[in-house]
């Protein structure tokens, strides 16, 4: 694993931050007007996710706690893909905005769980 100097070094942050720009970017449509809360929740769930990752580096109290903000992360990535579900549902989104969101939130948990397991030295 290559050195972590920095929040924005973890690989792990960057697709967050890929994925906060997806939900911004699919939730600004004109169907999201229909639901501020909704889009409110989405958008929270997002940015969750990249800012428990770097609040949980920049804490700089150990491993345990890291992992810690790291599941968080992981949770609220899971958030995300569940509500893409309902904005699927309810005709918010299309198949392929929720294929391409959903696939990408699959891959941020898939990273957060290998970042989690090597802090556990797993």
């Amino acid at each position: 694993m290559a050195a972590i100097r920095r929040f924005e070094d973890i690989e792990a942050w960057k697709r967050a931050r890929v994925l906060t720009n997806l939900v911004f970017q699919i939730t600004g449509g004109a169907a999201f007007d229909r639901d501020y809360g909704f889009r409110r929740q989405m958008r929270d769930a997002a940015l969750s996710v990249m800012s428990n990752i770097a609040e949980g580096y920049e804490r700089d109290s150990g491993d345990k706690d890291f992992r810690h903000f790291l599941s968080i992360a992981k949770g609220s990535a899971g958030e995300v893909r569940s509500q893409l579900y309902a904005a699927l549902d309810n005709n918010f989104i299309s198949q392929t905005q929720f294929d391409e969101a959903s696939a990408l939130t699959t891959e941020v948990c898939r990273m957060l769980q290998r970042f989690m397991s090597y802090l556990s030295g797993e």
